[in-house]
């Protein structure tokens, strides 16, 4: 009887160490290669369809919250990444985190068709709505004043036509000086003043992570329905894939071509996150070729960063040990991504 006892205890430990090792949650997530879709499926131009083959591919990282028996796998696989909580949510809860990576997403794809309608010589036009607020710091004066998904719409009487604009007026502030930001938040709008702080190298500022809210109107319809994807750096792809179905050129040649980087107004391709993960995620979806940004680090970087690796430099790296027949070509703007597909 009391052997059989003993068993059952030993039994239900098991049991409540795998349930443990499987849901019991850990203060880090786990990052690894996403999905790719393809983004005629995507993007949508009103008499204006994608008639060409092969694909523009969108690339996402996979982001889950570390439980014991995936954080082992992570440590085990070459494919996968432990990281820390703060680094992927900025202390914001999961709902917040949400809404900055639609807002962020939102943006990216605004700035993406101002970029490709402009170089297809297209009707367009972009309206600068003020700026959404992605987070507050906790020490900002404006923490329980304002939240993330407001929108600022001037500081201190002032509006402005970019997000630069308004960082550089509160650049010229003093530490501790009251200045009052009008804001809108779900369609109302609000005032609120408070105290500058000190952000960085005895700076004045607000204390928020910022980006900017535009609405892009363009005399081509066209709707673009990225699901449930969010964040910034899809805006390269997207402007490509616009760009092919606005001027009917076949940039793709019948290749699956997949990348990543952010795109502003000007058509700069900016870096991001995750770049080893999307090459590994391209490999998996027969893509040929991978468009990668560069930036050449400053003296500043590589001072701070010894070991610094540039967006294109990672993806090269990972591309040469995972995905060989791979092409990774480095991109500074949009005009010469075009200009790189076109001769491909």
């Amino acid at each position: 009887m009391k052997s059989k006892t003993k068993r059952y205890i030993l039994g239900v430990l098991i049991f409540l160490v795998i349930l443990a090792g499987m849901f019991w949650p850990l203060p880090n997530y786990i990052e690894g290669p996403g999905d790719a879709a393809n983004l005629s499926q995507i993007v949508s131009i009103k008499n204006h369809p994608d008639r060409h083959q092969g694909e523009f591919m969108l690339m996402s990282v996979s982001i889950a919250k570390a439980r014991p028996i995936t954080y082992l796998y992570a440590k085990l696989s070459p494919y996968y990444s432990v990281v820390s909580d703060a680094s992927v949510t900025a202390g914001q809860n999961m709902k917040e985190y949400d809404k900055v990576q639609h807002f962020y997403m939102e943006s990216s794809i605004g700035q993406a068709i101002y970029t490709a309608y402009k170089h297809a010589h297209q009707a367009v036009k972009m309206d600068y709505r003020g700026i959404y607020v992605l987070s507050i710091q906790k020490k900002s004066k404006f923490r329980n004043k304002l939240q993330v998904g407001d929108v600022v719409e001037s500081i201190d009487g002032h509006q402005f036509t970019s997000s630069t604009g308004f960082v550089n007026y509160v650049k010229k502030q003093k530490l501790g000086q009251r200045v009052t930001v009008k804001f809108r938040r779900n369609g109302q709008l609000h005032q609120v003043s408070a105290p500058l702080m000190m952000i960085s190298k005895h700076r004045a500022g607000i204390g928020i992570t910022l980006t900017d809210d535009v609405k892009v109107q363009t005399d081509i319809p066209i709707k673009v329905n990225p699901g449930d994807v969010g964040g910034p750096s899809g805006g390269l792809m997207f402007s490509l894939q616009i760009y092919s179905q606005l001027t009917g050129k076949d940039l793709r040649h019948g290749q699956k071509v997949a990348g990543t980087g952010t795109v502003d107004g000007l058509g700069n391709v900016g870096e991001i996150g995750g770049i080893d993960k999307k090459v590994i995620t391209a490999k998996k979806h027969g893509a040929k070729i991978f468009l990668a940004p560069y930036i050449k680090p400053t003296k500043q970087i590589l001072k701070l960063e010894p070991g610094h690796l540039t967006n294109y430099q990672l993806a090269k790296k990972t591309a040469k040990k995972y995905a060989p027949s791979m092409k990774v070509i480095p991109v500074k703007t949009f005009s010469q991504a075009v200009k790189i597909l076109e001769k491909q």
